[in-house]
């Protein structure tokens, strides 16, 4: 069974190809053309964290593909009173065609998908958030943006999922982020293995102008995640001076887009006035949460059963 836990499962190929469907799925949606490709299928959607786009973009697509989301927070399941994962995923996935799951640990989503019978989509983990990089990168082709990207801020799931989408795909990818918070060396590491294949260059650096230089993207995300609120006056502090604000993005190439998966706090890890100038492109973005999430499912609906 193909789950999307991480793109570091898929090839380059396999990438394009389902960001190829999702330019279709989207270009027949602009002009209201719904094609019921998952006609009566469920897709059940299990939520550790709270979510404004996940959710919203899943059910929404789900409902344009055809088919049903069944919306399902923790706290509604058995496993917020401690049923093991597996049993869970055992349970649900004889009742539905599709489960996406947002969690606190990768390892979850991992369990789940080891027990599940059905296509496992991973909608966000502490490690990865391939769905997003999907929309990202689909708002890159859209916006005719070149191939070197920086990172800029926490070392996280985000940095993470741009490391797989560039060394699969061979493009050119700094991050820099302060000391201490740089990206888990294990996932750095498959990252360059892939990029031996890949032709993909990678660059990690502490220094923002070394990796904002000349690029043709950056991109960011908040310094305070989700579950770590108790940690914020502490990063606030250590990630001063990682703000991408109108004097870096002068040094990036001319016409350089700036992307933002949201929420965005303005005043840190983005100014006000960096945000307002690259607010279609943001929000083209968010938009594409919906189109390119569309194609992933549609992709693994067809491409069930192969290994």
């Amino acid at each position: 069974m193909r789950h999307f836990l991480t793109l570091n499962d898929f090839s380059k190929d396999e990438i394009l190809n389902i960001i190829n469907l999702a330019r279709e799925i989207k270009k027949e949606a602009k002009q209201k053309e719904y094609k019921p490709y998952l006609k009566e299928q469920t897709l059940a959607m299990i939520f550790e964290k709270s979510s404004t786009r996940t959710r919203v973009s899943f059910e929404v697509g789900m409902h344009q593909l055809g088919g049903k989301a069944l919306f399902l927070s923790s706290n509604d399941l058995q496993i917020g009173r401690g049923e093991p994962i597996k049993d869970t995923a055992r349970v649900i996935s004889r009742m539905v065609d599709m489960a996406m799951l947002r969690v606190n640990r990768h390892e979850t989503l991992e369990e789940f998908a080891k027990f599940s019978l059905v296509p496992v989509i991973n909608g966000l983990s502490d490690k990865f958030h391939p769905v997003q990089l999907m929309a990202d990168y689909l708002t890159m082709l859209e916006f005719a943006s070149g191939d070197k990207i920086a990172y800029v801020g926490d070392g996280n799931n985000m940095a993470h999922s741009w490391l797989m989408l560039v060394s699969k795909l061979g493009l050119e990818l700094r991050i820099a982020t302060p000391k201490g918070y740089e990206v888990d060396e294990q996932i750095l590491k498959q990252a360059l293995k892939n990029a031996e294949i890949s032709g993909a260059k990678i660059h990690i650096t502490n220094d923002i102008k070394e990796a904002v230089s000349n690029v043709d993207v950056v991109t960011t995300d908040t310094w305070v995640s989700m579950g770590q609120e108790a940690e914020k006056e502490r990063r606030l502090k250590e990630f001063d001076g990682y703000c991408v604000d109108e004097k870096l993005m002068q040094i990036a190439s001319k016409n350089a887009l700036f992307l933002h998966c949201l929420p965005a706090y303005r005043g840190y890890e983005v100014s006000e006035a960096v945000f307002e100038a690259h607010a279609d492109e943001i929000f083209a973005e968010a938009e594409n949460r919906l189109h390119a999430q569309k194609g992933v499912m549609v992709w693994l609906d067809k491409n069930k059963g192969n290994q």
